[in-house]
């Protein structure tokens, strides 16, 4: 049987076999052979298209002599030796692959499912969004596994997905480890093999007693080695080690931001203003310093000895408001990765960028690539939270701790998606303005950044008591009045605008009015806390109004939690919406011309 990488090539042939009784001769004359792990050297002589494919994007691999011996079952049920290169190290990992190339070979589907989004940055690799199922075609490699989506196939890293094989086992299979003290970062429930989120790594396992009394069940989904655990606790040991070591993790690789780039940047005032740095690296200053002091308060609560005995859900309940910041930062990270593009096309800043990386003794990624970490960091804390609270007890005094927990930073986490999809939009809003004729005053976006609700309505101002038909659209702060063309009523003229900051919603009776001296009947007015002026407003339905009503609460709830979190469009995002209202005020006003002509 061939060894590393032609091992993929030569289960897939199996696979493809249809004489049933030639693949089992074959999976038996498989006991003399070998799987060899996919660390280990040799040349790789498999062929075919998808592999010539994959070659230039595939890792280097280490070399070694050494074998380690253990018993597995095939995809016929047969035991067979399996060989793992190098025998001083076994890592649970290793036998994960191991265990996924079986599966794969035997002819089961094995899906992943995407934690977050993966941007291509490369040809080659396979773009998907979090949600996505992926189909596993190769995990021969810890880092990056080969898949398919549809008819698109393609390389994409291990760290940013969950495995399920399919079809799951039962609940009820026992869970097994080596030594799961010293593998903290490896998570396996009986339906799925989770993957560590930040380095795809794992710890090694040293020696090689208790592995000769480990062995891969065929009929379970999980990793058979060692002693079974028990209980929950030892379960819920391993996530707390787990959010341990990446939170460690993570305060590293922010060092490395704030030490290895920006603080570089800084010293070059002849390539970056201010203004630059700010948008490139947003207040990831304010992050590093903000996580500093969590993981310390986590240090403080971590039971080295026993850990599932820690306390970690106060921890995320006393700094629930810090994780808030997070909230500049996803929304300025596009702002970011646009800046980089434009900067990138000059050599000079290739060279300094990749300077500051090998001075700072950094893996070999992309500035935009470690820029990137804190988003995806935040939308990880859920999925942790959501892993401990499965092995915690209801009985253990963090349960509800860690309950309350999740719900908060799940919380923070659609917040932070929605504002970054409101961010995403101002340039509809920047269009949308630019097509309202006779505007006057400031811009939508001065103040504003998500359009709430719009609707025709009939208004009478109080000075003049006079009803006029008006088109109303409400954004978050202010409100927009206008006219619709008499003749081309697509057309809308500018009319005013209500600064909903200074003006409290009052429902009306039907009936006779005393401040207007008039029959109404489905109104509300708005009315100024300052100067005690009154707008009457009249829908033509009774579910008009109240949409209305309903809208302009919501309108006051969003600004409330904007200034929470501290949101607003910076000055970037806003000059990046001015230059798309002048291109589409130069295009609208050529198209006028045009049309008067």
């Amino acid at each position: 049987m061939p060894a590393g990488p032609e091992a993929v090539a030569y289960y897939r042939e199996q696979h493809q076999c249809q004489n049933s009784e030639r693949r089992t001769s074959q999976l038996r004359r498989s006991r003399s052979g070998s799987f060899t792990d996919c660390r280990t050297g040799g040349k790789n002589k498999t062929r075919g298209k998808i592999k010539r494919q994959r070659s230039a994007h595939a890792p280097e691999k280490c070399t070694s002599s050494s074998r380690i011996i253990a018993t597995v079952s095939t995809a016929r049920g047969k035991p067979a030796d399996v060989e793992f290169r190098p025998e001083e190290t076994l890592t649970v990992l290793t036998l994960m692959m191991m265990r996924m190339m079986m599966l794969i070979s035997g002819g089961s589907i094995v899906s992943a499912e995407a934690v977050w989004d993966h941007v291509t940055m490369a040809d080659r690799e396979l773009a998907f969004k979090a949600g996505d199922v992926i189909k596993v075609l190769d995990a021969s490699n810890k880092d990056w596994w080969w898949g398919q989506i549809d008819d698109e196939e393609g390389w994409f890293p291990a760290s940013f997905v969950r495995v399920e094989p399919n079809p799951p086992q039962p609940q009820t299979k026992q869970v097994f480890y080596i030594n799961p003290i010293a593998a903290p970062r490896f998570q396996n429930t009986t339906s799925k093999l989770w993957v560590n989120q930040d380095d795809g790594a794992l710890e090694a396992l040293e020696g090689t007693s208790e592995i000769q009394n480990g062995h891969l069940d065929p009929n379970s989904d999980c990793l058979c080695l060692g002693r079974p655990l028990q209980n929950r606790d030892q379960m819920r040991a391993n996530v707390i080690n787990e959010i341990m070591s990446t939170e460690r993790h993570y305060i590293k690789h922010l060092k490395d931001i704030c030490e290895g780039y920006l603080r570089q940047c800084k010293k070059r005032r002849d390539m970056f203003n201010d203004d630059q740095l700010k948008v490139i690296f947003g207040n990831i200053e304010d992050i590093y310093r903000f996580q500093m002091g969590f993981v310390r308060d986590l240090e403080k609560q971590y039971n080295t000895e026993e850990p599932h005995l820690s306390e970690i859900g106060p921890c995320f309940l006393e700094h629930q408001d810090g994780f808030w910041i997070y909230s500049e930062y996803c929304n300025n990270h596009l702002d970011a990765c646009m800046e980089l593009s434009k900067l990138m096309k000059d050599g000079r800043y290739q060279h300094f960028f990749e300077a500051c990386r090998l001075l700072q003794q950094m893996i070999d990624i992309a500035i935009d690539g470690f820029l990137l970490t804190p988003v995806q960091k935040i939308c990880k804390y859920p999925l942790q939270l959501a892993e401990l609270l499965k092995y915690t007890v209801q009985e253990h005094s963090d349960y509800r701790y860690v309950a309350a927990a999740l719900a908060v930073m799940r919380n923070v986490t659609q917040q932070i998606n929605e504002r970054k999809r409101r961010l995403e939009n101002i340039d509809k809003i920047a269009q949308w303005q630019a097509s309202v004729l006779d505007w006057e005053g400031d811009d939508i976006l001065d103040r504003s950044s998500e359009l709430v609700y719009t609707g025709e309505m009939s208004w009478i101002y109080q000075p003049y008591g006079r009803s006029q038909q008006r088109v109303f659209f409400l954004f978050d702060h202010q409100m927009v009045l206008c006219k619709k063309d008499l003749i081309r009523r697509d057309i809308l003229y500018y009319k005013g605008r209500i600064d909903m900051d200074r003006y409290a919603v009052i429902d009306a009776d039907d009936g006779r009015d005393d401040d207007f001296n008039v029959s109404i009947k489905n109104a509300f007015k708005l009315h100024n806390k300052d100067t005690e002026e009154i707008h009457l407003f009249l829908a033509k339905k009774l579910e008009e109004k109240i949409r209305w009503l309903r809208a302009f609460h919501e309108e006051r709830k969003m600004v409330q939690e904007d200034e929470k979190i501290g949101f607003e469009i910076s000055e970037y995002q806003k000059r990046q919406a001015a230059m798309t209202v002048r291109k589409v005020t130069k295009q609208k006003g050529e198209a006028t011309k045009r049309y008067q002509v």
